[in-house]
């Protein structure tokens, strides 16, 4: 196998990841950095490399000795190749707006379907899970948004159900679904889509989520007034005065919702309720890693496609609904 190096263009990642040798050598030199390859199914050490079909082999007795650079990933069971793989993650990590399914099959060869599916998996390497925002002294900026199409602009038919009992009954929010952001000035953003922006709702996702102690700067709505008394600093801006106040105001937040809307009006155009939460994820870990390069944030994100799995079942919700009783 070549020398494994890491290429730090679109340009040349397309011409490294097309020769399957590189490829396979660059993935496992991330996937195994110490060089050590171990085998997914009992962790054993003791592996050979079947060169002609660019497989390992353990040889601990149990089943499935045979496995690919693909197993225990998302790429699992996948029957694209990784001179796909590799440069279909490389755009949509990098690409500021997000990248359509079908821009992607255009661009890969494969159909829609394959490419929606790809990209959802990558979305799940790209689920960030890591500490609280904020902490003592530091700033932390909490408001919510309504991602979808405003009733009023709706046909009778679709503005009736957007406006039926149940729906909130606003001409601006009604059938919309609602998305928490939390960022930390000069750090980290996360993002939460939620059902209702009650007190009890808001405070559980704001504890969940930003560290005691810190100052948390919001709006003026209601629905924030238990944060006073729950171990915060909370210094709330009067939008219907002023919009910064010294220090105080959700400004930042407020220019993330730009970028989202972005991304989900000018690329995705309409996203379902049921798969927002992944595209809130790709967006967020973007912006997370906005200060790093194309390159690192590429690394980052094949650094964690191990443990992470999405079938298509899942993915289309066909697994809880043949788990549900009827």
């Amino acid at each position: 196998m070549d020398e494994v190096r890491t290429p730090t263009t679109l340009l040349e990642a397309v011409r490294y990841f097309a020769d399957p040798d590189r490829a396979l050598s660059f993935l496992a030199s991330v996937r195994w950095p110490d060089g050590n390859v171990k085998c997914p199914t009992c962790g054993g050490a003791e592996v050979s490399f079947l060169s002609t079909r660019r497989l390992w082999k353990c040889k601990n007795d149990h089943e499935r000795q045979q496995f690919s650079i693909k197993v225990g990933t998302i790429m699992e069971d996948s029957p694209i190749g990784l001179d796909k793989w590799l440069p279909a993650v490389w755009l949509i990590v990098n690409c500021k707006n997000g990248v359509s399914s079908y821009e992607l099959a255009r661009a890969l060869k494969v159909t829609q379907k394959t490419a929606w599916f790809l990209l959802h998996r990558i979305r799940l390497a790209m689920q960030e899970s890591g500490g609280l925002l904020g902490g003592p002294g530091s700033k932390v900026e909490v408001d919510e948004t309504f991602i979808g199409g405003n009733a009023r602009k709706m046909n009778r038919r679709q503005r009736a159900k957007a406006m039926a009992p149940g729906k909130g009954g606003s001409p601006y929010t009604s059938g919309k679904e609602i998305v928490l952001g939390m960022l930390e000035r000069g750090g980290r953003v996360r993002l939460k889509h939620i059902k209702r922006v009650d007190q009890r709702t808001l405070l559980s996702e704001v504890e969940s989520h930003v560290a005691k102690g810190a100052e948390v700067h919001t709006d003026e709505l209601s629905g924030y007034g238990l944060l006073a008394g729950a171990d915060y600093a909370h210094k709330v801006i009067n939008h219907a005065e002023t919009y910064v106040d010294g220090n105080i105001h959700t400004n930042g937040i407020e220019n993330f919702w730009s970028l989202l809307k972005r991304t989900i009006r000018g690329t995705y155009v309409s996203v379902e309720p049921f798969h927002l939460f992944r595209y809130l994820d790709e967006q967020a870990f973007r912006f997370n890693a906005r200060k790093g390069t194309d390159r690192s944030r590429f690394i980052q994100v094949l650094g964690a496609i191990v443990g992470r799995r999405l079938t298509y079942k899942q993915l289309i919700g066909l697994d809880a609904a043949m788990a549900t009783p009827t």
